[in-house]
C-alpha cells in the first residue's frame, strides 16, 4: 500500500478544515517526512524530528470526526456538572451579580477571541466595553467565549444554568488580544486559575471550608480534599493539600498522567469528570483512603465520552522551547550532566522521560516513595497508590512551580532540590547548565 506526502497532507488539511485549527499544534508545519503505513491496522503515523506523533485513521473521515467529537467534548461538554455549578453552588445567580470580566480575568478565567464577533473585538481594542459589569460577562457567556464555563442564557439576558469543561484547568489562551484574551491553546495548564477564589464565591460553601479553599491560589487545586456524590459535597481528607494543575499535552505513550500513577488517563478522566467537575456519571475505586470513592448516578453522561476525550488528548503536542529561550551550548552540557553525573536519566527515562511504564509490566505503573526523591509524603497517602511517579518531562518552561505541590518555583529550585537530595555536588556552573537542558525540552 503506498502513501504519498500529498494524501497526508490531504489528510491534515482536511483536519484543518474540520477542527478549525491544524491538529496538534500546527504538526503540519513540522512534519520532517517521516512517515510510516501499517497495512493490518490502516493507520497513518506522522512524526516530527523530535518524535512526537499523531495518529490518525486512514479513513480520514472518521479519523478526523473523532478528533473532532474528542475537541468538543474536551472544550464544551459540562458532563451535566450544573447539577453542582449551579443547583449546589448557585453560581449562575453569583456570576449574574458579582462576576464582572475583570473580576473573572483577576481569577485566572480566559476568553477566547475567536468567539467574539468583530464589532466586540474592535471595542475592546478601543476601550469601549467596560469590564466592570456583570452583564458582560454574561453576554460572553452567552457567545460560548469563556473558556472551561459554559452558560445558558435566556431571552431575557439572564444566565440560568452554568457549568465546567475540561478545558477550564486545562486550557489557557495565547493573549493575543489583551491579557488572558486570546486563541486558544489547549492542553496548557491554566496557571492563573485561582479555582479555590471562585468556588468560594459561593453561598453554599461555609466559612471554614471557604478559608480552606482560600489557601490554594493560582494553579492549584485539591483532588483529594472532596468529592461531589451527584447530590453533595462529601469531605475526603482535611486539611487540604492542593497541588498544581498540570499541563496535559505530550501524554501519547506516557500512559500513567497524574502525580501518584492511580490509574491511566481515563481513570483519571473519570474520577475528575464525575467527582470533581460534578459531571453526572458512574466512578468506583475501593482503593482511595479513606473508605473508597464510590459514585452512581444515571443517566451516565460521562463514561461514554472517555475514548473520545482521550483520542483528543492524546493528540495534543508538546510545544517545542523557543529557539532564544535557553542556551544551546549550555543545554547540551546539561544533557551529559543529566545523562551521566547527575544521574537524572535514571528515572527521567526514554523518550518520554519517565520510567513509570518501565516495569516488570506495563501496565501497571513504576512508582516511587516520597522518601526516596525526597517529596512531599502527604498527598501520596491520599492516593490509592500511596506512591509517586517519575514526571515525564516536556514543555517545562511553561508550566511553573514544579513537582506536584509547587514547591520548587522555578527550575533552579529543581535542580538545587536533586542536587542536596542525592549529594550531587554539582557545581554552580553544572547546576545552570543542567537548567539550561530543562529549558530545551
Amino acid at each position: 500500500m503506498n502513501v504519498t506526502i500529498t494524501s497526508t497532507v490531504f489528510i491534515l488539511a482536511m483536519a484543518s478544515s474540520i477542527l478549525g485549527f491544524t491538529p496538534v499544534n500546527s504538526i503540519a508545519q513540522e512534519i520532517k517526512a517521516n512517515i510510516s503505513v501499517n497495512d493490518d491496522q490502516q493507520k497513518i503515523r506522522v512524526s516530527n524530528d523530535d518524535e512526537r506523533k499523531i495518529i490518525l485513521s486512514i479513513n480520514s473521515v472518521d479519523g478526523v470526526q473523532k478528533l473532532k467529537e474528542g475537541q468538543e467534548i474536551f472544550r464544551f461538554d459540562t458532563f451535566g456538572s450544573e447539577q453542582l455549578w449551579t443547583d449546589v453552588f448557585g453560581m449562575h445567580k453569583v456570576i449574574e451579580t458579582e462576576v464582572s470580566p475583570a473580576t473573572a480575568l483577576a481569577v485566572g478565567l480566559k476568553v477566547d477571541v475567536e468567539a467574539l464577533p468583530q464589532e466586540l473585538i474592535n471595542a475592546l481594542k478601543a476601550g469601549q466595553v467596560d469590564l466592570t459589569k456583570p452583564a458582560v460577562t454574561v453576554e460572553l457567556l452567552r457567545l460560548n467565549a469563556v473558556v472551561g464555563v459554559q452558560g445558558s442564557v435566556d431571552e431575557a439576558g439572564q444566565l440560568t444554568k452554568v457549568g465546567i469543561t475540561c478545558a477550564l484547568c486545562h486550557s489557557t489562551v495565547d493573549n493575543s488580544l489583551a491579557p488572558g484574551i486570546g486563541k486558544r491553546l489547549d492542553g496548557w495548564a491554566n496557571i492563573n486559575l485561582n479555582v479555590g477564589a471562585i468556588v468560594s464565591l459561593s453561598p453554599a460553601i461555609d466559612d471554614a471550608t471557604k478559608a480552606q479553599f482560600l489557601t490554594w491560589g493560582p494553579g492549584k487545586y485539591d483532588p483529594r480534599h472532596h468529592f461531589f456524590d451527584g447530590t453533595s459535597i462529601v469531605p475526603l481528607n482535611s486539611p487540604t493539600l492542593p497541588v498544581v494543575i498540570p499541563s496535559i499535552f505530550g501524554l501519547q505513550g506516557v500512559g500513567f498522567e497524574t502525580f501518584t500513577g492511580d490509574g491511566p488517563i481515563s481513570y483519571w478522566n473519570s474520577y475528575v469528570g464525575v467527582g470533581q467537575m460534578g459531571g453526572k456519571g458512574n466512578f468506583s475505586d475501593p482503593r482511595l483512603p479513606p473508605a473508597g470513592v464510590t459514585i452512581t448516578q444515571t443517566p451516565d453522561l460521562v463514561t461514554p465520552k472517555l475514548p473520545a476525550l482521550l483520542e483528543y488528548q492524546l493528540s495534543l503536542l508538546t510545544p517545542k522551547a523557543a529557539k532564544d529561550s535557553f542556551d544551546p551550548a549550555a543545554a547540551l552540557q546539561g544533557k551529559l550532566l543529566f545523562r551521566n553525573k547527575a544521574g537524572c536519566v535514571s528515572c527521567h527515562a526514554g523518550r518520554k522521560f519517565t520510567d513509570v511504564r518501565r516495569g516488570p509490566n506495563r501496565d501497571e505503573p513504576l512508582l516511587h516513595d516520597p522518601a526516596e526523591v525526597g517529596a512531599e509524603p502527604v498527598y501520596a497517602s491520599r492516593s490509592a497508590t500511596g506512591k509517586y511517579r517519575t514526571t515525564p518531562l516536556r514543555g517545562l518552561q511553561l508550566h511553573p512551580p514544579y513537582f506536584h505541590d509547587g514547591s520548587a518555583a522555578d527550575l533552579p529550585a529543581v535542580v538545587n532540590h536533586y542536587d542536596k537530595h542525592f549529594g550531587l555536588n554539582l557545581t554552580d556552573g553544572e547546576k545552570a547548565d543542567l537548567v539550561e537542558y530543562l529549558k530545551s525540552i
